[in-house]
């Protein structure tokens, strides 16, 4: 007899860099935890961005620049991703980085007005008029067909709809009656019908013949409440770079509801600052009717030293445009060049105009035993095990080396250990691992000391 373990089909997820970071870690009163959320250590910066948070929150950041600024490994771009993870869903967050702004395709500053309109979400709220129930009848009236013959064709549909407080008889177009048979719909079914559009949903069978049969692939949804015509509020989310890439060519209507159909086109064109105006004037136009309104997001901007003096100018522009995210720099740089010139020094690559523009969160380098702690976060969601003496030798690598070296040898000591026939990882396998792989300290010295040997 053949006996096979069966694999469980839960999808495995890739772990990323930053897979184990869930939000700032900050208390009730905004004060930072030690290590909460899948954060340790930084408590300034953590209390910091708290703060942004809280008037992203509140639509008092738009237009306004942040800038975390700190050494390599020292959790810059976790802190911005926390920020992401305290919004929501519902808020729009943009990542990029410096250097996609250089392309031969596409402008520079076309690169970053694309990402800015990103940023910035439209919610639409629609009131619909529908007609819910369950169907009791679905009678397809009849008639002799107007090009003759012995053909008949269907002149109207007769549905009845039944809801918890009542029930209404239908005469609906032929038209819905396609619709009505694409969707399978039957007596028992629950549906909806849009008044103004006519589509039709099929959301299920009526619980009430949940008993009709022992086996079935059914779901099975409770009778609707309240009356069988009814309003409906519909709430749309969608970007301004979704409303700029379906008017490149625009066809149709346009108003925000047209702008919606064509986002699925698959022709894309040079969008032009005519056309984002034009889009602007019929945004605010909803906005003051109340239709619409506008969600700043956030636009994070890592590796910022790598825009030049070109760019740097756009930025200016764009943060004071009426309609502008919040946009979140990091840099890891010191004093440097700003890019774009030969002479012209400046703390972390940023022009002083700007740099005067934004309020600056620093990150510090972590301590010996943060790293400890973060070690342990990230075993744990590697799943690895590994015994004490192990983590305060991968701390002491990290201080004298860097965080990301550190957390790079837990892979490979695992595989080590695996070898071995243990599934602990002991501090004898990370030696052996650090001995066959060099940091960049490490590295470099080798290097300078056998300089000679390599070519020019």
């Amino acid at each position: 007899m053949k006996i096979e373990e069966v694999k469980s089909t839960v999808r495995t997820q890739r772990i990323a860099a930053h897979s184990h970071v869930k939000g700032l870690g900050l208390d009730e009163a905004g004060s930072a935890l030690q290590n909460a959320a899948g954060l340790v250590g930084q408590k300034a910066a953590r209390e910091a961005a708290g703060i942004v948070v809280d008037l992203i929150k509140s639509k008092k950041m738009a237009g306004r620049a942040l800038l975390l600024a700190g050494p390599p490994g020292t959790g810059k771009t976790a802190i911005a991703l926390a920020i992401a993870q305290e919004l929501g869903n519902k808020v729009p967050f943009c990542p990029m980085v410096g250097s996609e702004v250089f392309s031969n395709e596409i402008k520079k500053t076309e690169v970053l007005m694309e990402n800015f309109r990103r940023s910035i979400g439209l919610r639409i709220r629609e009131t619909k008029e529908v007609y819910e129930g369950e169907v009791t009848e679905l009678t397809p009236v009849e008639t002799e067909s107007p090009m003759g013959g012995y053909g008949k064709t269907i002149s109207n549909v007769v549905i009845g709809l039944k809801t918890a407080k009542g029930t209404k008889q239908l005469k609906l177009d032929p038209s819905i009656f396609d619709a009505l048979q694409k969707e399978k719909v039957e007596v028992g079914d629950v549906i909806y019908i849009e008044a103004n559009s006519g589509a039709v949903k099929r959301q299920g069978r009526s619980d009430t013949f949940a008993t009709e049969f022992d086996l079935e692939t059914e779901e099975y949804v409770p009778l609707p409440k309240g009356d069988v015509h009814k309003k409906k509020e519909v709430i749309q989310d969608v970007t301004l770079h979704d409303l700029d890439v379906a008017n490149a060519r625009p066809q149709g209507g346009q108003d925000v509801l047209s702008m919606m159909g064509q986002l699925m086109k698959p022709k894309k064109t040079e969008i032009t600052d005519k056309l984002r105006m034009e889009i602007n004037k019929v945004v605010n136009k909803y906005i003051d009717q109340g239709i619409a309104e506008l969600v700043p997001g956030v636009l994070f901007i890592d590796e910022i030293h790598m825009l030049d003096l070109e760019t740097f100018t756009y930025l200016h522009k764009s943060l004071e445009s009426p309609i502008a995210p919040i946009v979140i720099f990091a840099t890891n740089r010191g004093r440097c060049v700003i890019r774009g010139t030969t002479d012209i020094v400046s703390p972390h690559g940023i022009p002083l105009d700007l740099l005067d523009r934004l309020l600056i969160i620093r990150t510090l380098l972590y301590s010996s035993s943060d790293m400890e702690q973060i070690i342990k976060l990230r075993a744990l969601t590697e799943g690895l095990q590994l015994d004490e003496t192990a983590f305060t030798r991968l701390s002491e690598i990290g201080t004298n080396s860097t965080l990301r070296y550190a957390v790079q040898l837990l892979t490979p000591a695992h595989q080590m250990c695996k070898v071995n026939g243990r599934s602990q990882i002991t501090k004898e396998d990370i030696d052996d691992v650090h001995s066959l792989f060099l940091d960049a300290k490490r590295s470099s010295k080798h290097l300078s000391e056998k300089n000679n040997k390599f070519m020019l």
